[in-house]
Order: C-alpha cells, then structure tokens, then sequence
C-alpha cells in the first residue's frame, strides 16, 4: 500500500467509522463497533497500522500521523455515543436502604436435643457418666439379660422390627445397662442416651422411632428411697417443681417398679388429649434391678442392689413446652421450631 492509499484509507475509515458508531443503539452494538474499527486483533484500524512499516521512513511519518487522527477521531465518537446511550438509558430501580431486611430462619437446636443435654448435664451433677451401645442388638441383650419370658408380647414381631432371627434394632436403651454391667464392676452410675425403633403408630404421643435416656445406679445398700430422692430432684430442677407422682406398675427387669408423672403442662391437669383426659403425662419409668438381671451380668445379686430408669425426651418435650403432638418434633417445620429456639 502506497503512502496516498494509506492516508485515504485512514480518512475513509474515521467517515465510515462515525457513522457506525452513530447507528449503534445500545450498549453491545456500541462495543461490536468499537472492536470491529479499534480492536486490537482485528480491528480495522489496527490493519492499517500494520502497513506502516513496509513504507519509506518519510512517508512512514506522515501516513502514521494520518493513521493517529484517525484513531483519535473514532475513540472520541465512541466516548461520546457511550455516554449518550448511557445518558438515554432506562433507570435502574433505586434501591430503599431504609426498608427492612428480610427476616430469615437462621437455624437451632432441636427442642429434642436441648431436652437430652439438659437432662445429661442435671445426672452429671449427681455423678452419672454416659454410656453408648449399638442400636442393633441381640435378642438376649434386649430381652433375655432383662428377664423378660420367653413368650412376653414385647418380643413379637408386631412390636419388635427384627433384622433376623435373633437380631433386631433396640426397643429401649436398656441393653447397655448390660453391657455396662459386664464391662465394669460396682459401684456405676450412668445414663445413656439413645435412639430406640418400636412398631408404633405416629399419634399425638407415640413414634415408631424416638429417642430414650436409660439411667442406672448400682452399689451396696442403695434402695428405692435413693430411686425417689433422684427422681423427684430431677423433676424439680427439670420442670421447676410442677406436681409430680409416683404410680406402681411392671416391667419385666425391675421390681418393684414405678411411672413417675408430672402435671400436664398443655392443660395444667384439667385434662386434654395429650395427657388422654387425666390431667398427668408419664415422662418415665422406674424400679429397682430385678436379681435376675445383676445376676446375668455377673453381678452377685446378695451383695449388690441397683435401682434405673427410662424416659422419652420427646415425651418430656411435650410436657415441658406444652406441645399437644409429638409429630410436631418430626416435622421439621420452622414456623413451630423457631417458636422453641434459642
């Protein structure tokens, strides 16, 4: 290319240049212009400047000047569109910082959780450890070391979910008590808490799986005096001295054995459908050691007594809030657990 080819192909292309840039009517036409005329790989400007070296040194510095009009004349009319389009351009919604955030649901503890850390931290005051064990277990771990007879309902398959014959997932957290008992000699005390799997119908007090604190103590010389005085302290630091009671009933690994109940927190014992009209909701149950099971942990039964106990922290959640569904536990529905957080 000549030096008069290249200074008019520079002139050609500031004309036809502002004229593009003209017609661009928005932002992403306005920079299709700018890379097609002033791009650096393949801009039409930068082809001329690629010529500038095959000329004479003379001519090489007038066709450059030529060439720097050119491009100083085409950057100039994008600026400008630039800010004419951005001056024409639809406002953006202006953003009110004086409106309220959005309140969202951050996050807690579950009210069934806070339940069995509570009730841990009270039984650790009065020298309880914690103890674990599978939740799948043998049938003798589950009922035979608790003396249950071979033909208690219990061990039905209708209460019972079984894994095989003689392996079924746990219906209480009784069986660590004897493992406990076979792993460490007297004096113990612990508290286990624990999931449990039951063949029960979700209604407004029962679940076919829930969670379940198991408490023992066994030593020389303790009795059921010990059991009460334990009870009663806790249900007074648990539920802050609401009415309580202590009513006979069976079970299978102790004897005698009792039902500790606190006064309905969703009524306050007038009776409601939580507490099936009686005005009193059994948060546990209770007894001392039956021989038969210190016996079968290797325990000597003439020396040693024991006395446990069992409850359901869902259960106890119920009372404590005065919540009239424990499938509200399960729900995972935040407008209800936000209510409990903390």
């Amino acid at each position: 290319m000549t030096l008069d080819e290249l200074v008019e192909a520079a002139r050609s292309l500031a004309r036809e240049g502002r004229d593009l840039i003209a017609r661009a009517s928005s932002g992403d036409e306005l920079a299709t212009a700018r890379t097609t005329l002033v791009g650096r790989k393949s801009g039409r400007l930068t082809e001329l400047m690629k010529a500038l070296p095959a000329l004479a040194p003379d001519a090489r510095r007038e066709a450059g000047a030529a060439v720097n009009r050119a491009k100083e004349a085409l950057e100039a009319a994008l600026d400008a569109r630039e800010a004419e389009l951005r001056h024409t351009a639809p406002a953006e919604p202006r953003l009110d910082l004086t409106m309220p955030a959005r309140r969202t649901w951050r996050g807690a503890v579950h009210p069934v959780t806070r339940v069995i850390d509570e009730i841990r931290d009270i039984f650790r005051e009065l020298g309880f450890t914690v103890a674990v064990g599978p939740e799948a277990e043998t049938e003798w771990y589950n009922f035979g070391a608790l003396n249950f007879p071979v033909d208690h309902p219990a061990m039905d398959m209708h209460d019972t979910l079984y894994l095989s014959d003689d392996t079924l997932l746990r219906t209480h957290t009784s069986p660590v008590q004897v493992r406990t008992l076979q792993s460490y000699p007297p004096p113990v005390r612990v508290i286990v808490p624990g999931n449990v799997y039951r063949r029960d119908f979700f209604d407004p007090s029962h679940a076919p799986m829930f969670s379940q604190i198991e408490g023992l103590a066994v030593d020389e010389g303790i009795g059921f005096v010990d059991l009460k005085a334990t009870l009663v302290n806790f249900a007074n630091r648990f539920f802050g001295r609401r009415p309580t009671r202590f009513r006979p009933s069976y079970f299978p690994f102790t004897e005698p054995s009792a039902e500790l109940d606190v006064q309905c927190g969703v009524c306050g014992g007038s009776g409601c459908p939580t507490c099936k009209q009686t005005g009193w909701v059994e948060i546990l149950g209770s007894g001392m050691v039956h021989p038969a099971v210190l016996e079968a942990c290797g325990v000597d039964s003439e020396r040693y007594t024991g006395w446990a106990f069992g409850m359901g922290p869902a259960r106890v959640a119920l009372s404590r809030w005065g919540i009239p569904d424990i499938r509200l536990l399960y729900d995972s529905d935040v407008r209800f657990l936000e209510q409990l957080a903390q």
